[in-house]
């Protein structure tokens, strides 16, 4: 964790948000590569580390935070946007980032990301979608196709799987994008649009398990299974088409901006600053608000 940075933004690397912490995910996992990913899009941002906070859940992928040299709080499980969202109010200068992986953030945490998204705080929210609680031994997680065998459902999953990026779309998130490890220039520059944007901001990653994930999720076969959406002709403005696309979530490895909002709405922090200068402005002296306040009461007794 970095309290100063003595360079300035002209020189920043990769190196600049590297710690000196050496990552212990499996050799194969997908998490390397989206931490190297996020490396190369903070140096692009040119934000010094001491002004970026890190937070995270638990799992495999929440231990990123780490192995940057922001500011980092390694939270407990499903409640690192509850957190974030607290520290960007605190601190609105803060640039704020949300790690975490599909159980972490859409089983005991899916019920915060609604309210994340309608209070729309300027916070860029990555999730590590892997299909599998890897950190606890390959149990079904909640993005897990139906039919999966796991530790927990040695028959086979009975239940259909979350959609992440229908989920975030359907409560109104303005920024919504997906990538993978195996594109790492695209997945950088996804990440440096997402931080970029005013608001609350989703990238879902297909980071995959290399212990107990699918042959057919892993680094090599994604080069060969994604497909661009910007060579698509994909228009990111348009919702609706956004979310019929999200809905080959688990079919079509589709990866790019799903749906940039054209007209970001204000953010909640912006709000707060609003109204903090109205209330400001209508400050009473305290004779005044007691006056007030016995008018007030000697009305109630009257009626």
């Amino acid at each position: 964790m970095s309290t100063e940075c003595p360079l300035s933004p002209e020189v920043f690397t990769a190196k600049t948000f590297r710690s000196n912490l050496k990552p212990i995910w499996c050799p194969g996992c997908g998490d390397y590569g989206v931490v190297t990913a996020l490396y190369r899009a903070l140096a692009a941002i040119k934000r010094p580390p001491h002004e970026i906070a890190f937070i995270s859940g638990i799992g495999c992928s929440s231990r990123i935070p780490g192995y940057t040299t922001a500011y980092g709080f390694n939270t407990v499980h499903g409640r690192a946007l509850p957190i974030a969202q607290g520290i960007k109010m605190a601190n609105p200068e803060l640039l704020v980032l949300v790690a975490g992986g599909d159980g972490d953030g859409f089983s005991i945490g899916g019920g915060h990301v609604p309210h994340a998204i309608r209070r729309n705080l300027d916070l860029t929210y990555i999730v590590m979608d892997n299909q599998i609680y890897g950190l606890t031994k390959g149990q079904l997680s909640p993005t897990s196709p139906r039919g999966k065998k796991t530790a927990s459902t040695v028959y086979g999953s009975m239940e259909d799987p979350v959609n992440p990026l229908l989920y975030v779309l359907a409560y109104g998130a303005g920024f919504v994008a997906q990538g993978v490890p195996a594109d790492m220039e695209g997945l950088a520059n996804l990440l440096e649009e997402a931080i970029r944007y005013p608001g609350f901001s989703f990238v879902n990653i297909q980071s995959p398990c290399i212990t107990y994930g699918e042959p057919d999720t892993q680094l090599k076969t994604q080069k060969t299974r994604m497909r661009k959406l910007e060579a698509e002709g994909h228009d990111s403005s348009n919702r609706l088409r956004a979310m019929e696309l999200a809905q080959e979530y688990g079919r079509t490895l589709y990866t790019g901006v799903f749906y940039r909002n054209p007209n970001p709405p204000p953010t909640y922090e912006s709000q707060i600053r609003e109204r903090q200068q109205e209330l400001n402005g209508k400050d009473m002296a305290l004779e005044q608000l007691l006056g007030a306040k016995d008018a007030e009461n000697g009305n109630l007794v009257a009626g």
